[in-house]
């Protein structure tokens, strides 16, 4: 027997019930099953809920707690098999492999033993993943509901779970240890500039340098209500003359980290890639730390600020900046999606060539450190079960670490989405320089603003 959910919820009397006769459910795991099933229970083993220490386990990922699974057979038994007025009497759980994200569970519950005088009934248990495997086992013990019950179906609130604070605080964190590197702020006459510098140099992460019209960058600490203590002020006129004057420093090893202030990335960006600037022999590219509430890891996207429509060529640059990045996070060897409108290569979107070239690339070694797979959509890269059922096996699909856009709109657009649409936070720095290059969004928050100046350090740390 397997019951459709409706709007009534409807028992199974002692008497209705026959042995062998078996009731199913299936559920698949998400992320924020996990995370509420920890806030309700106070469980917050690491291999449940901390994605680095799970990577490090013998599982190597994060992984359902066991009593989910026993939840779900508590489900059964209360809603569907017998329903409502079960009393539970006793369990047994035996547990055979874990649980995984995006892992589909079968509960099957068989009736095996009726008794007549004290109107118990004995069950097996029998909990099956997707590849039929088992992963619980075990017998239930209940007193069966003898009076009919059909009450209308209760629809429960939905929960969102939001952790920004908590996120922000665990990225900032990765700064702990390193000592503060010298950050030149180019022209930032603007609140957020002044407060994020403020912010990183009482957290230890920077020491700042203003360039800018001195008078007034005061006047508007001041105004503000921000205590440039310990902050080096170098005097000029205006932005183009604060954006010359900061390469400069940058170039001449004055400055670990360079920092766009209020001016466009347009005339900021312009010195930095000039000759006699600050390029290598690496295309400069934007690398985005995203990370999205239900997602199991943080994700990495480029190029969403530096690259309009990048070329092969410029991509090659694009995505061994991305790997090296992602491994300077932590990611040994990062799973990069090449993403495009569809999965298939096809002569007429030059996204899907561009994919499938740069996977060939990087099986003859001309990109390293990292598996890639494309052209992937952004449902197949980063949904396992979108990618199941796109009939996608490869190491990649529905687990991408890394999310190449074909394109600065797209790539702009998919991280604004990710960001105002599903509570994310992020941070980014660009990379390719002789200096890590930290951009300014006017909507970005100061805990943002930090962020980036952590990853900044980041790669100063690495670059240096």
């Amino acid at each position: 027997m397997h019951r459709v959910p409706t709007q009534f919820i409807e028992n199974r009397t002692y008497d209705e019930i026959e042995v062998g006769e078996a009731a199913t459910l299936t559920r698949t795991l998400r992320p924020e099953d996990i995370q509420l099933f920890a806030i309700m229970s106070g469980d917050v083993n690491p291999a449940h809920v901390d994605p680095e220490y799970a990577h490090s386990s013998m599982f190597q990922e994060v992984i359902a707690h066991g009593m989910w699974g026993g939840a779900l057979i508590s489900t059964v038994l209360g809603t569907e098999f017998p329903g409502p007025g079960t009393i539970y009497i006793g369990q047994t759980l035996r547990f055979s492999r874990p649980v995984k994200v995006a892992d589909t569970i079968t509960v099957k519950l068989t009736c095996t033993k009726k008794f007549d005088h004290n109107k118990h009934i004995i069950f097996d248990c029998l909990c099956t993943n997707q590849e039929g495997l088992k992963v619980i086992a075990g017998e239930a013990e209940v007193l069966a509901p003898t009076e009919k019950i059909k009450r209308a179906r209760v629809a429960m609130p939905e929960v969102t779970i939001s952790d920004r604070d908590a996120r922000y605080r665990r990225l900032i964190g990765r700064a702990q240890g390193k000592p503060a590197v010298q950050a030149v702020f180019a022209h930032p006459l603007q609140a957020e500039s002044l407060q994020s510098a403020a912010m990183a140099r009482d957290a230890g992460i920077v020491r700042p340098v203003l360039v800018g019209p001195e008078r007034e960058l005061r006047e508007l600490a001041a105004r503000h209500g921000i205590d440039l203590r310990e902050c080096g002020c170098v005097d000029v006129p205006h932005g183009r003359a604060a954006v010359a004057r900061a390469v400069q420093m940058a170039r001449e090893g004055e400055a670990q980290i360079l920092v766009q202030g209020a001016i466009s990335a347009h005339e900021f960006l312009l010195p930095v890639i000039a000759a006699g600037g600050l390029r290598t022999a690496r295309r400069l590219s934007h690398v985005l730390y995203i990370d999205v509430p239900g997602y199991p890891r943080p994700i990495v996207i480029s190029d969403m600020m530096v690259n309009i429509e990048p070329t092969l060529e410029h991509k090659v640059d694009i995505v061994q900046n991305a790997i090296d990045f992602a491994q300077l996070m932590g990611v040994a060897e990062p799973k990069v999606a090449l993403l495009a409108g569809i999965d298939t290569v096809t002569p007429r979107m030059r996204a899907t060539l561009d994919a499938a070239a740069l996977c060939k690339m990087a099986d003859r070694g001309q990109i390293t450190g990292g598996v890639l797979d494309g052209p992937l959509g952004v449902d197949n890269a980063l949904s396992l079960a979108a990618a199941r059922t796109a009939h996608l096996r490869s190491a990649v699909a529905g687990q991408a670490d890394v999310l190449i856009a074909p394109d600065l709109e797209a790539g702009n657009m998919l991280a604004k989405q990710l960001e105002h649409l599903s509570d994310a936070i992020s941070a980014g720095v660009v990379l390719g320089a002789r200096v890590p290059v930290v951009l300014a969004n006017r909507n970005d928050s100061i805990e943002g603003r930090v962020a980036s100046l952590v990853l900044g350090l980041l790669v100063a740390y690495r670059t240096g």
